[in-house]
């Protein structure tokens, strides 16, 4: 049987699934894994909707930008950063909930949703599944707020295809470790030098998978990060209470 850190190390994203149901005793397990991990003041203010509807989860497909792994595989899970149930609970209280309405709050949201989501994708590859997960669902996010039924003070922050692999698919090379991994303080200097090894890497790698459209790292992820390249994000955050007013 693998570690949990082999588990860990041995991650690649799957896009490419046989089509064979995943049990819901399964998912069931996955998520309470999930519920499992800290989370801000017991806030708890994480949810996650299972979506296996075929129908339901083409929508989605669409509305992140027609990535066909979420209609191909057979569970789409959706991570919900969740103030409506901690309102729920001040309410009991006596009191009103503002937490919402803060870049602090926000924060909180989306970190408890990653450290939940990250439980998710080792649970299911250690259960022999495999992952991917997908921020395009913040593509549309009014759409998927209506299509999920969600309250206010609730955003869809993520999602995670689970299903089984149909293609191993290849390991992602890293950037080197000594740009992740820091003694006491950030060291700036190293960087350029160890970008230009890394899309050297990268080319070989995007070459070898058929992807060489991709170019490199650098030159990939400039086609994303030049732009706020989910721009309906932040008026579908104001929409939902998140109105960072302090």
């Amino acid at each position: 049987m693998l570690k949990t850190v082999d588990v860990i190390k041995d991650h690649r994203c799957i896009r490419k699934y046989l089509q064979e149901d995943v049990p819901d005793s399964i998912i069931e397990e996955i998520i309470v894994c999930a519920q499992s991990m800290p989370n801000s003041l017991n806030g708890q203010q994480t949810s996650i909707i299972v979506v296996k509807d075929l129908e339901k989860r083409k929508v989605i497909s669409q509305l992140s930008g027609n990535q066909p792994w979420i209609e191909e595989a057979p569970v789409f899970l959706v991570f919900i950063a969740d103030f409506y149930k901690t309102h729920k609970g001040l309410v009991v209280a006596g009191e009103n909930q503002i937490i919402e309405t803060s870049g602090e709050g926000l924060l909180v949201g989306a970190v408890d949703v990653g450290i939940a989501l990250g439980a998710a994708v080792i649970a299911g590859e250690s259960l022999g599944l495999g992952v991917v997960p997908i921020g395009g669902i913040r593509n549309n996010p009014d759409e998927i707020i209506k299509l999920l039924k969600l309250p206010p003070k609730t955003f869809p922050i993520a999602g995670l295809v689970i299903g089984y692999p149909l293609d191993p698919s290849r390991k992602k090379p890293r950037l080197p470790l000594n740009t992740y991994l820091y003694k006491e303080e950030y060291n700036r200097n190293i960087i350029d030098k160890e970008i230009e090894k890394y899309n050297l890497i990268m080319e070989r790698y995007l070459k070898e998978v058929g992807r060489e459209s991709e170019k490199n790292w650098s030159i990939f992820l400039s086609k994303f990060y030049k732009k706020v390249y989910f721009p309906k994000v932040q008026k579908s955050l104001i929409n939902q209470g998140f109105e960072f007013s302090s």
